[in-house]
């Protein structure tokens, strides 16, 4: 026969606690990052419960953290952390009945109604009697209980209201409750990295475009590491935290792409540098026409004196000239007419590209790309942005994230994976530390709503979005036929709505040309080199610069901006405006105020837009219809604004606000 040892349950189920990660992987947070704690806990009959979560810190200090009952009949407890240690954090979900609660609100109810008056005395004597027996209570809370358990013991009605609701009483049993049946649920993990990896600014570009200059005859003279260096402080000056290099090693030479992806190239064509492998070295090597290693570290000291770190591209796959092809045949797929089976995407191929199989040699290639890793860590880089990473192994990465960073926790992966959710999410769950979403194709409002919704409240105890903009492979239709509109639009969205977005080189100078018949910039970087003029489309007016910088500062200023899980889309009487608020009290800002952004959209950069925006104001705190004062961060303009306001957005002039909530006098 079962005994209640047996039973799963506690005394006090304890459900659905959060953070939580789909196959029991450790949550995830950054360091200052305020992370919302909740789980679901009752118990039978009208007794009151109590819920704290037991905090223990990668120091291994314990704390507990009360929690509160959302009002909204889910039976759910709430409270919110922030997390400034670095590390692994432990956790535990615990709850109590909460004795002295219980007999509070029975006594008002009872003695106001003239029932059990000597009864609820007496019990309430008990109870605080049984507190002030607590040798671990202060000296003199236990003086006071045992004075009050005295004053009870007469049975009067008007003592018993007068200690049930006395509000000092009530707070020394909120701080050091009188409990019983005491439940608690497993303890879980949550792991707490580095601030970079959950807030950032991205900057992608090509080394070797960065300084290249065109020759008389037509073709283009290669930049270098050192010529590259010379655009960092540009980079900087718009406010951008990390500088991301595609990858920078030899490229081979057999069935070397030509311009816009053409199958035959010219001899002045410099390949993609996708296609990694050559006679000159592999994965570990550097591409001769870009400099040398000690080049490579002095651009990274560059960059890191511009304040500016360095991610470098980690594409697990080789050209047919890489010394793997020669070395390690077995590490590739093998077709039965002998030859090696090219990379593709159906219905693209990329026969510059041999894709590796991780099933032929496990230990070896496993060995092999952990060396790749720890080869450019020594070199100074600490974040990658890994190239396709659903088609390689999950497991395989769960290995290696979990390697390398039980050496260097300070090392950040990036999953460039757009494909399912499911396999997106499951690389965010073994331990890549942000991921590229699906962000650059949701472009109504309905579309955006949904989608940042979900990121910021469904993934987000493990998925981190980088909501970059464009990216060298994808020129979405709303850039190429949206205009400079378009460009304002998805910038000032993406850097609000998210803690970590990024750009793609040539996005602030509107490059909107498609290749036909693709998502792709026609004249692709990829396969060729890019003269840009930086400085001259900027004193031209013609350079989306200006703003880059302006919406890096704004994120710099305003702590909202730098966390997840505090977005809240509100609403419009227009099907193109979008509207959504971000909260941060006081309590967590480090600036002593609340901190609150609202940010209206129009998603149609082709028009003008007038409507009325309605907003729940309850969320920062201010009653709905009263007024407060909001500054548009863009413009300085000041309104005076409620729950409902006019607002009127041009595509073509300014087609966002984004407003500061003013602290009210």
């Amino acid at each position: 026969m079962a005994s209640v040892a047996d039973t799963r349950a506690p005394r006090i189920p304890l459900l659905n606690g959060s953070p939580s990660v789909p196959g029991g992987f450790p949550a995830k947070a950054f360091v200052g990052e305020v992370v919302p704690f909740s789980v679901v806990a009752f118990r039978e009959g009208h007794d009151i419960i109590g819920v704290h979560v037991r905090l223990t810190s990668p120091d291994g200090e314990e704390s507990l953290l009360r929690l509160s009952p959302r009002l909204d009949g889910t039976d759910t407890w709430a409270a919110e952390v922030r997390l400034d240690l670095q590390g692994t954090w432990r956790y535990r979900f615990e709850a109590f009945s909460d004795d002295f609660a219980t007999w509070a609100h029975a006594a008002e109810l009872k003695v106001a109604a003239g029932v059990d008056v000597p009864i609820m005395a007496a019990l309430g004597a008990e109870l605080l009697t049984r507190a002030a027996a607590e040798r671990d209570r202060p000296a003199a809370q236990r003086k006071r209980l045992q004075a009050d358990a005295a004053a009870l013991a007469d049975g009067d009605a008007a003592t018993t209201i007068a200690l049930s609701t006395d509000p000092v009483l009530a707070q020394i049993f909120a701080e050091r409750p009188l409990a019983s049946l005491r439940s608690a649920a497993p303890e879980q993990t949550l792991l707490v990295e580095r601030v970079t990896a959950g807030v950032g600014a991205w900057y992608e570009f090509f080394p070797r475009s960065e300084g290249a200059k065109r020759l008389k005859d037509g073709t283009v003279k290669t930049g270098t590491f050192r010529t590259a260096a010379k655009r960092l402080p540009g980079v900087a000056q718009m406010g951008f935290d990390v500088i991301y290099l595609v990858p920078i090693h030899p490229i081979g030479t057999t069935n070397r792409k030509g311009r816009n992806n053409t199958l035959v190239a010219e001899a002045s064509d410099p390949g993609s540098p996708y296609a990694i492998g050559s006679a000159e070295g592999g994965h570990d090597a550097i591409h001769p026409d870009l400099g040398t290693p000690q080049d490579f570290r002095a651009f990274v000291r560059a960059a890191q004196k511009e304040g500016l770190e360095v991610a470098l591209d980690l594409a697990l796959q080789a050209s047919p000239d890489h010394p793997w092809v020669a070395e390690h045949p077995e590490w590739f797929t093998t077709l039965p007419d002998g030859t090696i089976a090219y990379a593709e995407n159906p219905p693209k191929k990329y026969q510059d590209i041999y894709p590796l199989n991780f099933d032929n040699d496990p230990a070896g290639i496993y060995a092999e790309m952990l060396r790749i890793v720890q080869h450019w860590v020594a070199q100074g880089v600490k974040i990658f942005r890994v190239d396709n990473p659903h088609t390689k192994p999950l497991q395989f990465w769960e290995w290696l994230i979990g390697t390398v960073n039980a050496a260097d926790p300070d090392v950040i992966f990036l999953a460039e994976a757009f494909t399912r959710p499911a396999v997106m999410r499951a690389l965010a769950a073994v331990g890549f530390q942000q991921s590229y979403s699906y962000f650059t194709w949701r472009n109504t409002k309905a579309e955006l709503e949904e989608f940042l919704t979900s990121i910021s409240h469904e993934t987000s105890d493990y998925m981190r979005p980088n909501l970059f903009v464009n990216t060298h492979d994808i020129l979405t239709e709303y850039l190429q036929f949206g205009g400079r509109a378009a460009y304002r639009i998805r910038a000032c969205i993406a850097a609000t709505a998210a803690p970590i977005y990024g750009v793609y080189a040539g996005y602030e100078l509107f490059e909107n040309v498609a290749r036909p018949g693709s998502e792709e910039n026609i004249d692709n970087e990829k396969y060729e080199f890019k003269v840009r003029d930086w400085v001259g489309a900027e004193e031209r007016g013609e350079s989306l610069a200006p703003l880059l910088r302006r919406l890096n500062e704004i994120r710099s200023a305003h702590p909202a901006l730098r966390q997840l899980r505090n977005f809240s889309a509100h609403w419009s009487d227009d099907d193109a405006v979008l509207v959504y608020s971000k909260h941060l009290d006081a309590a967590f800002t480090g600036t002593g105020s609340d901190d609150t952004i609202i940010v209206v959209a129009n998603v149609d950069p082709h028009s003008v837009r007038e409507t009325t925006v309605h907003l729940d104001t309850t969320l920062w705190g201010v009653p709905l219809g009263e007024t407060f004062e909001v500054e548009d961060l863009l413009t300085g303009a000041v309104w005076t604004w409620g729950d409902h306001n006019y607002v009127r957005l041009d595509a073509f002039a300014e087609p966002v606000h984004i407003l500061k909530v003013r602290e009210r006098s």
